[in-house]
């Protein structure tokens, strides 16, 4: 299974935020007893390459990205690290380009016609919709899949629990990703078992029959 579709049977892809890399770990271990082996830790904080190496090296069977890169240098830095898979809030030709390149999963934000133009004309399928919630939300997604009938959307921002199941019915919607299973909050003060009830609870939603 490769790293596109091991994000779909997950449904939820956490957005991990982590100001200590000796959370990594066991965060991850708490997103893997809720049934999520998908995790990105983001690139908002100094310890985020560290992170990544943790988790690349300690928890083989959690598929570790990282999300928030926004050039090539940063880029390149997650992948020695270990992660296999990279998340931009917008959209980088040159990060975009690299990924393609050496074969790594790239998801990049882009949420205009024209900015998806740009990641399609660069044989992408997939791509994040991000801040979800500020663009226009599903009904954006549904009248840009019109379209862009061969893409499918990772939206961030502003999904949750009570909402997932609405958008991981949708056609266009590939997965979602989100922080809300595992609050920033919550990794700090090592409520893992929070996480992983959270991770249930979304879990249970999203594929609901």
């Amino acid at each position: 299974m490769n790293v596109l579709e091991r994000m779909k049977n997950a449904g939820v892809v956490p957005v991990v935020v982590l100001d200590d890399a000796k959370d990594a770990v066991p965060t991850a271990k708490a997103l893997l007893a809720g049934g999520i082996d998908v995790m990105e830790i983001t690139f908002r904080t100094a310890c985020a390459a560290d992170a990544i190496k943790a988790v690349a090296d300690q928890c083989p069977e959690m598929l570790v990205g990282a999300g928030t890169v926004l050039n090539l240098e940063q880029c390149k830095l997650a992948l020695e690290m270990g992660a296999k898979f990279i998340v931009s809030p917008g959209f980088d030709a040159g990060v975009v380009g690299y990924c393609i390149e050496n074969e790594i999963a790239v998801t990049p934000g882009c949420v205009t016609p024209t900015e998806i133009t740009a990641a399609v004309n660069m044989g992408l399928k997939v791509i994040k919709f991000f801040p979800a919630n500020v663009y226009g939300g599903l009904n954006a997604m549904k009248n840009l899949s019109a379209p862009f009938g061969g893409v499918k959307f990772l939206p961030t921002g502003g999904v949750n629990t009570a909402n997932i199941k609405e958008y991981i019915d949708a056609p266009f919607i590939h997965a979602v990703g989100g922080s809300w299973v595992c609050p920033k909050a919550d990794i700090a003060a090592g409520n893992f078992e929070k996480i992983t009830a959270l991770c249930k609870e979304a879990r249970a939603a999203a594929f609901a029959e």
